[in-house]
């Protein structure tokens, strides 16, 4: 029998039982649609991630305080208060060339009242060239100077989430005074939309001198972080280790010590943001895979049937010439058509429930041809791997057995 013979049997027995045939696909078209659409989520969640990752800035190392340890045990980051004002001064100065640049920060949850309205948020007190080094941008009004942080001038930029909370979407906040945890602060400047990393919300946020912030609202001589902007991507990892020599000078440790303090390179929030993607994606298709393999099952029980309900067929066929290998073949192709069609159906579902889900979240999604490719060909493979069976069954019953059957 010719192939293209058998696509046209196969098509024909799959279309005379439409419901039957529909409802042994679901079980594929639903496990397709969740790999294009997990997928999606996914892999649009990690491209949002790198980009929000490339907007910390270029080059950049971020120093954290470091660790306590108790034993075997350590403490979270930060739990020990090691950087201080002057570590920048130290970063800037004998650090063989490697560093362009190094600001310094200071971030407390605070609550901040405009008139009769009021929000959580948090406050960061930077250095001047903190928007430089971090990639800020003013949109209204400006930043701060050197000469207002040396003075401890109460001055303050917002994000925008920020702005809308207390002066709603038109009202323009410049020269307006807030009150952050009661002291007053004039508004000079509103911060263009950065968006969130994952773990900060930039737009949620207000930035204050950091003079300001450590002395007049928060009464401490401790930062909670410095970035450090090297001069040259390829110079990163000789300028970590340019930072660890300075820093721990400053700091007096001797060799035998532990750093009392952690560097992070932004290489290494991209490995972890690629790490997690690739986890999420992982744990995606291994549900996903579930829903497939529940379709294949469901498609070799109505194989199955299929050969129970056609055996005085298969006999007939036999009988007049047919090999074991055209049978078994044609019902293996029926039980590819079923799981490919279902997969196609799948994709179509999965393209539409995408684009549903980032219209109505707001969601970055994104569809490659890869996940298209790897749903097209799971699903094909569900067909092989559950229709051999009945197939096999199939081609292997005896001709005389066939033709008996009632």
């Amino acid at each position: 029998m010719l192939i293209w013979e058998m696509v046209r049997v196969a098509w024909s027995s799959i279309y005379s039982n439409k419901l039957r045939s529909a409802l042994t696909t679901l079980g594929v078209l639903i496990g397709v649609a969740d790999i294009i659409a997990v997928l999606a989520i996914v892999q649009g969640a990690r491209q949002r991630q790198l980009e929000m990752i490339q907007q910390m800035g270029a080059n950049i190392v971020q120093v954290f305080p470091g660790q306590r340890r108790r034993g075997a045990i350590w403490a979270g980051i930060g739990s020990v208060q090691s950087l201080v004002p002057s570590d920048l001064d130290a970063l800037k100065k004998n650090n063989n060339g490697l560093i362009r640049d190094a600001c310094g920060e200071i971030r407390r949850p605070v609550q901040v009242v405009y008139r009769g309205k009021n929000t959580g948020t948090f406050v960061s007190g930077v250095t001047a060239n903190y928007p430089e080094i971090r990639a800020f941008k003013v949109e209204r009004g400006r930043f701060f100077t050197d000469k207002e942080d040396r003075a401890m001038i109460r001055v303050a930029v917002l994000g925008q989430t920020v702005v809308v909370n207390l002066f709603g979407e038109e009202a323009n906040p410049l020269g307006r005074t807030i009150r952050i945890n009661g002291t007053p602060f004039t508004v000079i400047g509103v911060l263009a939309k950065k968006g969130a990393t994952g773990w900060i919300d930039y737009d949620d946020m207000i930035m204050v001198p950091l003079r300001t912030a450590m002395y007049r609202l928060f009464g401490t001589d401790y930062l909670t972080g410095i970035s450090v902007q090297i001069v040259r991507n390829d110079l990163v990892v000789a300028g970590m280790q340019e930072i660890e020599r300075i820093l721990r000078k400053a700091h007096r440790l001797p060799p035998n010590k532990e750093n009392d303090f952690i560097l992070r390179a932004q290489a290494e929030w991209e490995q972890l943001a690629e790490q997690s993607s690739w986890l999420f994606t992982v744990l995606a298709l291994s549900i996903a895979g579930v829903s497939l393999v529940v379709g294949g099952i469901g498609i070799m029980n109505i194989m199955l049937v299929s050969v129970a309900e056609r055996t005085r067929e298969i006999g007939i066929r036999k009988a007049v010439g047919a090999r074991a290998s055209d049978i078994q073949l044609q019902f293996l192709l029926e039980a590819i058509t079923l799981s490919v069609f279902g997969g196609l159906l799948g994709i179509g579902l999965g393209f539409g429930a995408s684009y549903l889900v980032g219209y109505f979240t707001g969601w970055t999604m994104l569809i490659t041809p890869v996940a298209v490719i790897v749903a097209f060909v799971f699903s094909a493979t569900v067909g092989i791997f559950f229709g051999y069976y009945p197939a096999r069954k199939a081609a292997a019953l005896e001709p005389v057995e066939a033709l008996r059957y009632e």
